[in-house]
């Protein structure tokens, strides 16, 4: 494994760390203020628009995406790009296009999506003419084993009409999120994982109600269109707004989440790193008990820690990326490790780093404690720490022929 940054990476860090400099950070606090002070609710800042089509003209959009669709980049190159555009995760992704949950949505549609499909969806997705939602979990099932997912998808005719009940759907509040794709079950007596499918939902579809938007830890996101609890009541759409076929819903999620978990881990670390920074500038400045808590043991081994747990998950990211890219996804049994890992990491650098800023580190006045949430949950997002250690678990347990349990996650 070689994980030196081969021409187009470093040429690409270099143009997308000077964007960062010249653009994101200063517009941070403006980005703040807008949002805040915006017309329409959950819309975007204006300033993102003004930042995307900057982004576009360094030549730096789409940059997640691989093959003739996006900028061709491999998972191994993407991922330094994610972890610099992790230091500002609430404006660095959307202004290039690399947000989450469109990233996902528009991976699916270009690898499994219909040509119809692509034309009419995927275009506008990739130019950032309309955003996207992924709704699959719900709030009346344990959603992180996906073939419990009640919402019924049933054929009638020339169309398939949706009934169930969503949340957490991210961006869906968004005025400019036009498509959901939506999870849900078209043949219960099929074999476990064969009963789901995916159906592209256009968000005017009589019969979908966006119900509210949900906060996490007080946090409404409405920066990115929040997370909303949406019904489908007697949604019908064509039959051609399936994706694949009946029953792919679970391997196409399964396909989707593998760069995803990539790109959040290594944003994470871009966070963590932010964090590390900070906690460095404060720790040096601030002074208690007789000199700079800078000197203080306990701050030290925090400083230390940090360093040391960031390169260990870092490493571990960039191997999963690059089992991606020369073995498959499949292969690449380290996407439930990265998911496991690092979203805790991350989570105990921001702790210390907002235990060393004190009030300052709880308040609205440094990003730590909206880096922290994002952190804390995302160890709940994309399946909860507790079953991939399971699924890792038994694969591991597979490798000596000593796994008893005959199910499978």
């Amino acid at each position: 494994m070689d994980f030196r940054h081969d021409e187009t990476t470093e040429r690409l860090r270099e143009r997308l760390l000077a964007f960062m400099a010249e653009r994101i950070h200063p517009a941070e606090p403006v980005f703040e203020e807008q949002a805040r002070e915006r017309v329409v609710p959950w819309s975007a800042p204006p300033v993102v628009a003004e930042l995307q089509a900057e982004a576009r003209r360094r030549g730096l959009w789409n940059l997640f995406l691989p093959g003739a669709h996006g900028a061709g980049l491999t998972n191994l190159q993407y991922a330094p790009l994610a972890e610099i555009t992790g230091r500002s995760p609430g404006l660095a992704p959307v202004a290039l296009n690399c947000a989450a949950p469109d990233t996902g949505n528009m991976e699916l549609l270009a690898q499994f999506g219909s040509p119809e499909q692509r034309e009419r969806w995927l275009v506008p997705l990739l130019e950032g003419r309309i955003r996207s939602a992924f709704a699959m979990t719900e709030p009346a099932v344990a959603s992180s084993d996906a073939t419990n997912i009640a919402t019924r998808i049933e054929r009638a005719g020339d169309e398939y009409v949706v009934n169930g009940r969503k949340w957490f759907v991210t961006g869906a509040l968004n005025p400019n999120c036009a498509i959901f794709v939506v999870m849900g079950r078209t043949d219960p007596d099929a074999p476990r994982h064969r009963q789901q499918s995916q159906l592209l939902v256009p968000r005017d579809t009589p019969g979908v109600t966006v119900r509210r938007g949900l906060h996490t830890f007080g946090y409404d996101d409405s920066d990115h269109g929040g997370h909303a609890e949406i019904d489908f009541v007697d949604a019908r759409v064509p039959v051609g707004n399936l994706i694949g076929a009946e029953g792919d819903g679970f391997a196409i999620s399964q396909a989707r989440l593998g760069p995803g978990r990539v790109h959040h881990c290594m944003r994470l670390l871009g966070m963590a790193e932010r964090a590390l920074e900070l906690m460095c500038r404060r720790v040096a400045d601030r002074h208690a008990f007789g000199g700079p808590l800078a000197a203080q043991g306990v701050v030290r081994d925090w400083i230390a820690e940090a360093r040391v747990r960031l390169e260990q998950a870092r490493l571990l990211v960039l191997k999963t990326a690059w089992l991606m890219d020369t073995a498959g996804n499949r292969a690449a049994t380290e996407i439930q490790a990265i998911k496991i890992v690092v979203p805790g990491t991350v989570e105990w650098v921001l702790d210390r780093a907002i235990q060393a800023h004190g009030a300052a580190g709880l308040s609205q006045d440094t990003p730590l404690a909206g880096l922290w949430v994002r952190a804390r949950a995302l160890r709940v997002a994309d399946g909860p720490d507790e079953v991939h250690r399971q699924s890792l678990a038994r694969r591991e347990l597979r490798r000596h022929h000593a796994d008893p349990s005959p199910a499978r996650v």
